[in-house]
């Protein structure tokens, strides 16, 4: 399972009502090879289901990964965050072992 925080399903509450997001839209979450600490979290949002995703929903806000990112993304929160420090969507990943300084790319 993927999980959302409740601010985070604020937020993508926010940008639906801004008109930003379509309303049949969800949030694709994976991992990709990069960053300073080996894999990067990559977050978009889609309207196009694959045939291997894996799909969540928490809060009633849809979050889909594929098969080999979710091995990665088992059991983590995404948060948003608004404060002086950084503001945006964030992962709190309890399988990762490090993460960088930005917290943009972990390891496991």
């Amino acid at each position: 399972m993927i999980f959302i925080s409740d601010k985070a399903k604020e937020k993508v509450e926010a940008l639906r009502a801004e008109g930003t997001l379509a309303t049949d839209s969800f949030l694709r979450v994976s991992v990709v090879g990069g960053g300073c600490s080996g894999l990067s979290y990559k977050l978009d949002f889609d309207n196009e289901s694959k045939p291997k995703d894996q799909v969540f929903e928490d809060k009633g806000i849809k979050v889909v990964t594929d098969l080999k990112s979710f091995l990665y993304l088992c059991n983590t929160t995404l948060e948003f965050s608004d404060g002086l420090n950084g503001k945006g969507f964030y992962f709190n990943n309890p399988n990762a072992s490090r993460t960088c300084g930005c917290g943009e790319s972990f390891a496991v």
